[in-house]
């Protein structure tokens, strides 16, 4: 899936591109740093779905979700590249994450917002 020059893609990311993309961004802040790296690594490789957006190689947006792939889908994290924000990527993940998930007459989706993205 394209949006003007942006690919979205089921990926898994290693702990060392995600830990250099939150730098990229405000969700970041919302880890503790308390064996930050290994409690990523963990991360990376756990979540049910790991969708990323890129600009050519760049990682610009990324969402992982927690799903039964049944009933409910649960955002963990979904971030955007400041210098990407207001371009409809964070959007298109998640509907594009909801569509694998099972698709919007059967999934419910839930998220908590950071103070700063309750608008989105």
């Amino acid at each position: 899936m394209a949006h003007s020059g942006i690919t979205y893609k089921e990926e898994r990311l290693s702990a060392e591109e995600y830990i250099d993309f939150l730098r990229r961004t405000d969700l970041g802040s919302q880890y503790p740093k308390e064996r930050f790296a290994q409690r990523i690594e963990r991360l990376v490789q756990n979540v049910s779905i790991s969708l990323v957006a890129r600009d050519g190689g760049r990682i610009v947006g990324v969402l992982f979700a927690l799903t039964d792939f049944c009933y409910w889908m649960y955002v963990t994290d979904l971030g955007v590249d400041r210098k990407y924000i207001r371009r409809g990527i964070g959007r298109t993940l998640i509907r594009t994450a909801h569509q694998i998930a099972g698709g919007e007459k059967d999934i419910a989706v839930y998220l908590i917002a950071n103070d700063d993205a309750v608008a989105f």
